[in-house]
């Protein structure tokens, strides 16, 4: 019986029917629930108390972040379940797999090298819409020895203790800083070829998923301005890309245009045999809807440039950033 082994945060704010589900997925797995709440307007603390788990209501006169709430979810459970082994994060808009505990609890025992393990997450409502599609398709990463993990994760507690939690003051990208932080101090980080949870990203406009990757860029810049120096070298790749993508060839179209705009026409092609590019790789490996993907992907690097630039922008101003929200 892993019960008392695992406790479980829960973070959330207006998730609706989306909590009611997540909270019934842990229904007979584990009883040591922790749900964190930023600010709900909806019935979402009743709901959660009335299903067993004990609540926690975030001060909200100071700034919100996921990482934060996860903190703030972590003490109270180690007060409330100081014997627990192992803490599985989960956002209040998924469910878990059944089994999925289980497993992960058995594959820590085996491996204690590892201190976090995740598997799979999946859209639950992927055919919806192309927004939703995406994210499932964007979950879609290699098994095995892993740099990073997603907010659904489970951890030990000793590790996630020895390096002092999430940053709380990051508003994205705070768990695979925390993987940073956590493989720098000798673990690793495994991710199972096993489904983990099933995600209700509720994304069906064109803003929303603009504004997740505006999260993204931002995510990037901060990561790779934090960790960026070698060995490490954190998304410095994936900044590079942004810069290319979408400052670099945008800006060296334009200037070719104003010679001549057959000159500026040359350059913008390279977008297109980008999408060409990506179609084919995706295609070989067998990926579901390769030339949605790979049109999405490159579109993408727009919105985050838009980010990196956000990031940049609030950093020499000394300005702390809002949260980035799509729903």
């Amino acid at each position: 019986m892993i019960m008392s082994r695992v406790g479980t945060v829960i973070i959330g704010r207006n998730e609706g029917e989306r909590l009611v589900r997540c909270l019934k997925s842990l229904t007979g797995q584990v009883t040591q629930l922790v749900y964190v709440d930023s600010g709900s307007t909806d019935d979402s603390v009743n709901v959660a108390r009335g299903m067993g788990a004990d609540v926690v209501a975030l001060d909200m006169t100071t700034p919100f972040t996921a990482a934060r709430a996860r903190n703030e979810g972590f003490e109270q459970m180690r007060r409330l379940y100081p014997q627990a082994e192992y803490v599985q994060f989960v956002d209040g808009d998924c469910e878990i797999v059944n089994g999925w505990l289980d497993n992960a609890v058995a594959f820590l025992d085996q491996h204690p090298e590892v201190a976090v393990v995740c598997g799979r997450r999946r859209e639950r409502f992927s055919e919806k819409t192309i927004y939703n599609m995406l994210c499932d398709m964007e979950w879609d990463t290699p098994v095995g020895e892993t740099k990073a993990c997603g907010g659904d994760v489970l951890m030990r507690v000793d590790a996630f203790e020895n390096v002092f939690g999430f940053r709380p003051d990051l508003i994205a990208g705070e768990e695979p800083e925390l993987c940073v932080r956590l493989r720098a101090a000798g673990w690793k980080i495994w991710r199972l070829d096993q489904e983990m949870t099933l995600h209700d990203a509720a994304m069906t406009k064109f803003s929303q998923w603009w504004k997740r990757n505006i999260r993204a860029g931002y995510a990037f810049a901060e990561g790779s301005f934090l960790h960026g120096a070698p060995p490490e070298r954190h998304w410095v790749k994936e900044s590079r890309r942004c810069l290319i993508w979408g400052l670099v060839i945008p800006v060296i179209a334009i200037s070719a245009g104003f010679f001549c705009w057959r000159y500026g026409l040359i350059v913008a092609l390279i977008y297109p045999l980008q999408i060409f590019r990506l179609w084919l790789k995706n295609r070989k490996e067998l990926k579901p809807h390769p030339w949605l993907f790979a049109s999405f992907n490159v579109l993408g690097k727009f919105a985050e440039m838009y980010g990196q630039l956000r990031f940049h922008y609030c950093r020499l101003l000394g300005r702390v950033e809002q949260l980035i929200e799509y729903k």
